[in-house]
């Protein structure tokens, strides 16, 4: 099956193709490839060579450096497999379409109302999650999961990933702060204590919806706002219990990013919500010492 990073590629080429107005068969006689071969490129049954992204794209009259440059390394990645594929068929076809995405963008922005978002949960707590929601898993499978969550992870510190650590901020209800698990009392502490220590990070900005929050689009339920650098369009990101599927097109992704700015404008401050962290982990502790 083509890699998604090759049928983002080939559905980019289509595209500035079309807008030149040019047919296919008159794309590849300018390059003296046979039809065929660009049409699998289009498809992402073929490869294309970095080599010949430059030339293709001026017949296309596109001659941004920048544009040229990211789909030539686009080219050069497309048919690369991700870290992900180690763990096998336990990580589905839709999953590993969203860890692409994910670990190609520079920017995602996130509004959980149910659970704390999987790049900001710790293990134990991931665990206790996917238990919970993957209800037709294993619980050898539970573990290899949470230890795909850990893992992708790294994108909010590395500093070597390209462009730097993931600019992550996630909007996250009140009430998710007051779950409970009955195996560990501790976890809950936990996950507060870990929240307030990737707040910290200048790169990730969480924000707590209170209880009494006015009504606002995120009500609706769960959404990622997946940014990436140019000349990529924006993803949006949906999840139910039978896994997540994506959303595309400049007017239904500016939706969603409208969305999400009335969403953060519903929400308390960073700064209000670090408090609000603590003070509920404060009551936790106490509401344990008591018992």
């Amino acid at each position: 099956m083509p890699t998604l990073r090759r049928r983002r590629l080939g559905g980019t080429l289509r595209q500035y193709r079309k807008d030149a107005g040019l047919s296919l068969e008159a794309a590849a006689r300018s390059m003296g490839w046979p039809e065929s071969k660009l049409s699998r490129i289009e498809t992402a049954n073929a490869r294309m060579l970095p080599k010949d992204i430059a030339p293709l794209l001026k017949q296309y009259g596109v001659t941004d450096e920048e544009v040229i440059a990211a789909l030539a390394a686009l080219a050069k990645d497309a048919g690369k497999q991700g870290w992900w594929q180690g763990f096998g068929d336990v990580v589905g076809a839709n999953y590993k379409d969203y860890l692409s995405l994910e670990s190609d963008a520079d920017k995602i922005h996130v509004y959980a109302p149910n659970l704390i978002p999987g790049l900001l949960q710790t293990g134990p707590y991931a665990r206790e999650i996917i238990a919970a929601t993957a209800i037709t898993r294993t619980p050898e499978e539970v573990i290899a999961l949470a230890e795909v969550r850990k893992t992708r992870q790294a994108i909010l510190t590395n500093p070597t990933r390209s462009g730097g650590p993931l600019t992550y901020w996630a909007v996250i209800h009140e009430a998710v702060l007051h779950q409970s698990f009955a195996s560990n009392g501790n976890l809950m502490v936990q996950q507060l204590q870990h929240l307030l220590d990737m707040a910290d990070s200048p790169n990730i900005t969480i924000q707590v919806m209170p209880l009494g929050a006015t009504p606002h689009p995120g009500m609706l339920g769960l959404f990622e706002v997946v940014r990436f650098p140019q000349p990529w369009p924006t993803v949006v990101n949906l999840e139910n219990i039978r896994g997540g599927y994506f959303v595309e097109g400049t007017d239904d992704v500016k939706v969603f990013e409208t969305a999400f700015d009335h969403v953060i404008a519903a929400a308390l401050t960073p700064e209000i919500s670090r408090e609000t962290i603590k003070d509920t982990m404060q009551k936790i502790m106490e509401e344990r010492k008591d018992k």
